[in-house]
């Protein structure tokens, strides 16, 4: 079983009417996000906005939420968040939101109360920072983006 946590949630005059976040099945890590927006509101391919939840969290210390997009949406209609994931802090007390944008090649309609994201909680491990001349060694090395898999013959 894994561990739980208590999630203090509260919900804004723009979301009372509206079922909290919930996980879908026994299995599920993250939380269903859902539109609190006022009506129908139409994403333009290549558009970005910005789609409020309707609530207000407070996680506990040593904690932190991320925003993630929803694979169906994304498979089916190229509907994903521009920050991905998105950071909720504990100590973060304002409206939840979602910043979704449409690579999809039509305009995409979105609904109140639609799910839109998922939120996961998850535990968080401060570092403590230690500045040195030289790092230790590794078989890497300084090695950036794409650099791993690729054979000597291919750099």
């Amino acid at each position: 079983m894994s561990e739980r946590v208590e999630l203090k949630v509260r919900r804004l005059p723009h979301g009372r009417d509206m079922a909290l976040p919930a996980y879908a099945s026994a299995g599920s890590a993250g939380l269903d996000l859902l539109a609190a927006i006022e009506g129908d509101t139409e994403l333009a391919p290549g558009e970005r906005c910005h789609v409020p939840c309707g609530i207000c969290l407070a996680l506990p210390d040593g904690y932190e939420a991320q925003v993630r997009p929803r694979s169906g949406l994304a498979l089916k209609h190229g509907l994903t968040l521009l920050n991905s994931p998105g950071t909720i802090d504990s100590d973060y007390r304002g409206e939840i939101g979602v910043v979704l944008i449409n690579h999809g090649h039509a305009p995409f309609t979105l609904e109140r109360g639609m799910r839109i994201a998922q939120l996961v909680v998850a535990p968080v491990i401060r570092a403590e920072l230690a500045e040195v001349d030289v790092l230790p060694e590794s078989t890497r090395g300084a090695g950036g983006f794409g650099s791993t898999g690729l054979g000597v013959e291919n750099s």
